[in-house]
């Protein structure tokens, strides 16, 4: 995690000048003003497109060796229209029953505090939604996404932590809960413990660049190891309180319901270790000596290695080489090299994490009647020709 420390004396200046007001009403124009889809191109060479609001990446599409996706490349999960946020008129509120003041930035105030920058994962917690019913036979609600709304980016903001400090805690504070500014005011608490660690931020900008619009833009958390749906975009507030907020994303959506499941439903929470074969599914191959690439990727650090079953799964005897860059709680590209015949074939990755989660089997998922967290290892098609 690199720090980028402001000048303390701007900092003061800043702290010095009003900034933190009572102020708690978010101006008429920090909320979004309409909005049609989504901004950025979703080229089909890219993007496999799930309704208006979803593009799911084509694992192919992705520079080998490279473990950062370029933002053009990057998952879109949205609940609904993009808005297009104005960084003049936004304001992030940090208010509540646990907050000792309640504080007010603008856009400039945000940028100009103290930064840091981490490289994490993002991922959808229904990516591999469509192997419930491929693999398991099970039907589940929601887009059938494969592998590819999982994305991983150098985020630069605030640290929550830091934010908090700002408003000050009772000690009754228990939850922060982020809320979005777009059409659905979408929002979902964390707690407190999560939320003041080092790597949960409030971030502005991605990979060197402004956060795009599609991606949260002026601001968006970014909660490493959760699900994604724990890293609200578009964020105008962060409400601190002493109970757990109700709401529908962590009481109807993101939470774990169907027979096996008790009531009130899990709250889903961290990912699971994960892995994926870069090709298009299926895929057409020459035969003959190939080199195969993926993806693998864990909520908990480092990936250690990837075991390769041909035979969709029954045994493992290969371990792929990992290359590039690999990142606690990002991931790593790995390579197989493979004589391959004419004929049809699956190459099946299972993950292991250095400190030892893995991937389930396919006889241990549990399904879920919402598709989430798909976690064992799939068999990818591939003829080769």
């Amino acid at each position: 995690m690199q720090i980028h420390e402001r000048s303390r004396r701007r900092f003061l200046a800043l702290a010095g000048g009003g900034w933190v007001t009572a102020a708690l009403a978010c101006t008429a124009g920090g909320r979004a003003r309409g909005g049609s889809e989504l901004v950025q191109a979703l080229p089909p060479a890219v993007f496999v497109r799930h309704g208006a609001h979803n593009a799911e990446t084509r694992l192919e599409s992705l520079p080998v060796g490279r473990l950062v996706t370029p933002n053009d490349h990057f998952y879109v999960r949205n609940h609904g229209p993009t808005p297009r946020l104005s960084p003049t008129d936004w304001r992030l509120e940090i208010r509540g029953d646990a907050a000792l003041r309640p504080v007010s930035l603008t856009y400039e105030q945000l940028v100009a505090l103290p930064t840091v920058t981490i490289t994490r994962y993002l991922e959808c917690a229904g990516n591999g939604r469509a192997y419930f019913s491929e693999l398991l036979g099970v039907a589940v609600e929601g887009d059938p996404w494969r592998d590819g709304a999982y994305g991983v980016a150098a985020w630069t903001g605030v640290p929550l932590a830091t934010l908090l400090e700002l408003a000050g805690l009772r000690g009754s504070a228990a939850w922060v809960m982020p809320v979005g500014l777009d059409a659905e005011t979408y929002a979902r608490p964390m707690p407190l413990a999560k939320a003041m660690t080092a790597d949960t931020i409030l971030a502005h900008r991605m990979n060197g660049e402004v956060l795009p619009m599609d991606h949260g833009f002026p601001a968006r958390v970014v909660v490493p190891g959760w699900i994604g749906a724990a890293s609200v975009k578009w964020v105008g507030a962060l409400e601190v309180s002493a109970r757990e907020p109700a709401v529908e994303a962590n009481t109807e959506e993101y939470v774990m319901l169907g027979a096996d499941y008790r009531s009130p439903p899990p709250v889903l929470t961290t990912a699971v270790v994960k892995s994926a074969v870069c090709l298009p599914w299926p895929a057409v191959l020459p035969a003959g000596r190939r080199t195969i690439h993926g993806l693998a990727w864990s909520p908990f650090g480092k990936i250690a290695k990837v075991d390769i079953s041909l035979d969709g799964g029954r045994t493992f005897t290969r371990t792929a080489r990992l290359i590039g860059d690999n990142l606690p709680v990002a991931g790593t590209w790995w390579q197989l090299e493979l004589d391959a015949p004419p004929g049809d074939v699956t190459i099946t990755p299972r993950a292991v994490d250095e400190h030892g989660p893995t991937q389930p089997s396919l006889s241990q998922q549990r399904p879920n009647d919402k598709g989430y967290l798909f976690a064992a290892p799939v068999p990818h098609p591939i003829r080769f020709v």
